[in-house]
C-alpha cells in the first residue's frame, strides 16, 4: 500500500496561512472529511494553547467541541497540522507521543524559511512514523 494525502491546492494554502500567521508561534488544527474517505474537506483552524514557537496543544475545550462537531457531521480527523517555526517539517518526540489518531495524516508546515514554506505528511501509527507523498490537486476527482 502506498501512502499518500491527497488534498487540495485551497486547503494547503489555508494551512500555510495560517503558519504564516501564528508564526514565530506554532500553528495547528484539523481538516475533516467524511467518515471512511480519507478526503480532506472542512478546514479548522484551532488555537495553540500553548502559544509557543516550539511547541503545540490544542485547547481542550475547543477540541472536545471540534471533535463533537465531527460526530455530529460523520466526519473525521482526515488531516492534523501544526506548524515548526525554526525546524524542518518533520515529526519530534512530542508530535509522536501526541498522535492519537491512527487514520490521520500528520501534516507539518516549516515556516522556517520566510519565502518558502516546507508541507510534508506523515502517518503516526504506535510511535512510528512513516513519511507519505502529498498530492496536490485543484478539485478532488468524483467517487
Amino acid at each position: 500500500m502506498r501512502l499518500m494525502l491527497t488534498v487540495t491546492r485551497d486547503i494547503v494554502d489555508k494551512i500555510v496561512a495560517h503558519a504564516r500567521a501564528d508564526h514565530p508561534d506554532e500553528a495547528c488544527g484539523v481538516v475533516a472529511g467524511p467518515l471512511g474517505s480519507d478526503r480532506p474537506e472542512r478546514y479548522v483552524p484551532m488555537e495553540n494553547a500553548e502559544r509557543s514557537p516550539t511547541f503545540y496543544r490544542f485547547d481542550s475545550l475547543e477540541q472536545l467541541k471540534v471533535w463533537r462537531e465531527m460526530d455530529d457531521r460523520d466526519e473525521e480527523p482526515v488531516v492534523i497540522y501544526h506548524s515548526h517555526t525554526a525546524t524542518e517539517a518533520y515529526p519530534s518526540r512530542t508530535d509522536i507521543s501526541y498522535a492519537s489518531e491512527p487514520n490521520a495524516h500528520y501534516v507539518l508546515v516549516s515556516t522556517r524559511e520566510e519565502d518558502d514554506a516546507e508541507f510534508r505528511s506523515y502517518r503516526i501509527v504506535e510511535g512510528v512514523v512513516t513519511e507519505e507523498e502529498v498530492q496536490i490537486v485543484d478539485v478532488y476527482e468524483a467517487g
